[in-house]
């Protein structure tokens, strides 16, 4: 998905910018999935990439672990291993994670009102709204009424407060409505009422630590030192922001219309997604922080025999999460999108080839999707976003293009 919501602040990279063509690339591929580092290495060379890295598990294995170019044009810092970088709404899978675990121990009931855990949520006439319509967009509930002063945005109880007492913009049973910045609150809130954990707590405990990650929601401040800083996508540029495809000519009339959610301001001044503050506050949906082996590790974990004796989701809870629940208009995009519980979902149209593929993308790029029928799990991160992403359908058209031999 393309916006956090309202004003952002962050540096920007011209279409014409000088920087240096990367011909190495670092890392390892098992035999068989050179295909994939080839197509990474393209990425730099013909398509703008900047900084960047892409990791795969194939059956629980770590088939793929690569990166490259520069992490912090500033300075000329070059990508590292443990080079991190924001992932914007890649974040909501692993905050649906959360959920998830949580109800596969019988601790949370997808089905049962969300004020049955949240009592003041039940505000404004939401008392009977279920918890699955956070997790599938249904709640309507995409932005707040009323922008915040940023350091009550970057804060938990204020934006909470604000939305447990507002009035849904729509009926779930009949709409939807991608809900770019507030689904980390709504989601994050539950998990906090059932566990007693924040989001970012209960994320480090019960899937982070575990697995072995790095992937925080609310960086700690000495893994500062390993950020890649944003790019952000340049609009004073129109070659570089035109949409070339209908879907995404269609998506841009939202992100531009001064009337749509997803320009509706929700900070008093701009948000700069480049900040510590940004970094160190906990918004499980959009400001979670990892590499791309971390993402595709986590994905790995939730299907198959899951990765080192570690499966967080049993097959029922992977079939339920992974199930179609919306796939209609977008409220909010204004295109068709499709979600299971917590998760977009793919389509065998779509560049991720076969159906039964659930995870989630980010602004600008990244993203992270496990493939039960291929025993995928797929990691992708960098630092410039770009509007319409051909890096993403290479690698993993060679990732496919592998599996077949």
């Amino acid at each position: 998905m393309v916006a956090l919501g309202g004003a952002l602040a962050g540096p920007s990279l011209a279409a014409n910018s000088d920087r240096p063509r990367v011909t190495e690339i670092f890392g390892e591929v098992a035999p068989g999935f050179e295909r994939v580092k080839a197509a990474f290495a393209a990425n730099f060379e013909q398509h703008g990439e900047v900084g960047a890295a892409c990791s795969v598990y194939h059956r629980g294995k770590k088939v793929v672990d690569l990166w490259g170019g520069v992490a912090d044009e500033g300075s000329g810092r070059l990508w590292a291993r443990d080079s991190i970088v924001l992932v914007f709404s890649s974040t909501k899978g692993a905050t649906a994670v959360c959920a998830h675990i949580l109800a596969q121990r019988g601790e949370l009931d997808l089905d049962a009102p969300v004020a049955e855990y949240w009592p003041e949520f039940a505000a404004a006439g939401k008392q009977g709204i279920p918890v699955r319509w956070l997790l599938t967009h249904q709640v309507g509930l995409p932005v707040l009424d009323k922008p915040l002063a940023m350091e009550d945005f970057l804060a938990w109880e204020p934006p909470v407060n604000a939305l447990a007492a507002q009035r849904p913009k729509w009926d779930g049973r009949t709409a939807h409505g991608y809900h770019a910045m507030t689904y980390g609150w709504l989601v994050g809130e539950v998990v906090r009422r059932v566990s007693g954990k924040s989001l970012g707590t209960f994320f480090a405990d019960e899937v982070a630590g575990p697995l072995g990650l790095d992937f925080w929601i609310g960086l700690p401040e000495d893994k500062e030192s390993r950020m890649s800083p944003m790019i952000m996508l340049d609009f004073e540029n129109p070659s570089a922001v035109e949409p070339k495809t209908e879907k995404a000519r269609e998506l841009m009339k939202a992100v531009v219309d001064p009337d749509s959610y997803l320009t509706q301001e929700q900070t008093t001044t701009p948000l700069d997604i480049n900040t510590r503050g940004f970094r160190a506050a906990e918004f499980p949906a959009a400001n979670g922080i990892t590499d791309a082996r971390s993402l595709a590790r986590m994905y790995a974990s939730l299907i198959g025999e899951g990765v080192d004796g570690v499966r967080l989701f049993n097959d029922e809870t992977m079939t339920r999460a992974s199930t179609e629940q919306v796939f209609d208009r977008d409220q909010v995009t204004g295109v068709p999108t499709r979600f299971g519980l917590g998760f977009s979902l793919y389509r065998k149209n779509s560049n991720m080839i076969q159906d039964g593929v659930f995870g989630h993308g980010g602004a600008g790029g990244s993203v992270g999707f496990a493939d039960p029928k291929a025993g995928i799990g797929f990691g992708y991160v960098m630092n410039k976003m770009q509007l319409e992403d051909t890096r993403t359908v290479n690698l993993i058209a060679a990732v496919h293009a592998s599996l077949k031999g």
